[in-house]
């Protein structure tokens, strides 16, 4: 399957730059993958398409403000972008300009609250770095640093807590996973009320959710790596809904992915850790999850194509084509859909 057959044409106007006001506000398409119908609604109305019994599962992985800017000790401008802890104080980092970052170079960030040390270039060009501070590492990360925006978004964040969910409870994420962007606590609370069940996994995003596939067979992309788990209360609500023949949710691909790698071949789940570099593209059968709720993604990209394999591609480009010409808000401040 080739790459271009995801691609769709997308004025650059509609590509979202900054969040709603009321996050439930969004739009939401509604794809019905049997009839091929397509449906307009707004977010909040999300709860009418969830019953009794159902299971909604929930990404509670946590943004880190982990772009930092500060200076060399020649006073230089330099700019890291946190990408993993490796352990401790060491982590995997992004960092600009490459070439003058070299194994010895020292940087300061927020007036000297933050020190870090150039350890090594690891492959792919990213390096290791030891930070030196006082106090709580992710207090002062919350002072002086900012949330790790997409490249697509070009216009300045004001709250921090706009790029990241209701839910966001465990520190790791280099990317929000978006579709949970859109819920409220009210929203959470109707949808509970429902009788639905609402269950958490962590999948902690990478910044490779945004690298864009470079090979023309899609069979040949070699997928990134997340790390994610599961709690047993948690596997214990989705095998409930699939073992009484309710539907399994999955708020955001994130979700998808953690579910989908852990489920066995009956679809039930299990309390784990791990990493993920599963890829889901069009011919995947899927296990565990019924249903997706998403934001639309960007062309080519392998989040399209996971949400090809369960609509149907040719439906997705119809219904993304749709979106444009109903001037639909794209990626991650964007409109959602739920394909049921």
């Amino acid at each position: 399957m080739k790459v271009s057959e995801f691609r769709f044409d997308l004025p650059e106007e509609l590509i979202a730059q900054h969040p709603y006001d009321k996050r439930d506000e969004a739009r939401l398409m509604i794809m019905d993958k049997k009839t091929k119908k397509i449906e307009h609604k707004i977010f909040k109305n999300v709860a009418d398409y969830l019953e009794a019994g159902d299971c909604l599962v929930i990404n509670n992985t946590k943004v880190l403000p982990a772009r930092l800017y500060g200076k060399k000790e020649t006073g230089a401008n330099v700019e890291f972008l946190l990408l993993k802890r490796i352990e401790g104080d060491f982590w995997e980092a992004m960092v600009r300009p490459g070439n003058k970052l070299k194994p010895g170079t020292k940087v300061s960030f927020g007036d000297g609250i933050l020190r870090a040390e150039i350890l090594e270039v690891l492959d792919g060009g990213n390096r290791r770095v030891k930070f030196e501070y006082q106090g709580i590492f992710n207090e002062i990360l919350d002072k002086i640093g900012l949330m790790p925006l997409p490249p697509y978004i070009k216009e300045t964040l004001k709250e921090k807590d706009k790029y990241q969910t209701v839910y966001a409870k465990y520190d790791g994420s280099a990317a929000a996973p978006t579709a949970g962007l859109h819920f409220t606590k009210e929203l959470l609370e109707q949808i509970k009320q429902k009788g639905v069940q609402v269950a958490n996994v962590t999948l902690h995003v990478g910044i490779g959710t945004f690298r864009p596939v470079k090979v023309e067979n899609i069979e040949d992309h070699n997928m990134h790596s997340e790390h994610y788990y599961i709690k047993q209360e948690d596997a214990d609500k989705i095998n409930i809904a699939k073992k009484n023949g309710h539907k399994v949710v999955s708020v955001g691909t994130t979700s998808c992915r953690v579910l989908e790698s852990v489920a066995d071949k009956n679809g039930f789940v299990r309390e784990t850790e791990g990493d993920t570099n599963i890829f889901i593209y069009p011919g995947y059968q899927f296990k565990c999850i019924d249903r997706l709720i998403t934001n639309f993604h960007l062309p080519e990209s392998t989040l399209i194509m996971l949400v090809s394999s369960l609509a149907g591609k040719d439906f997705v480009i119809q219904a993304y084509q749709e979106a444009v010409k109903e001037k639909y808000q794209f990626f991650s401040f964007g409109d959602a859909m739920l394909i049921l």
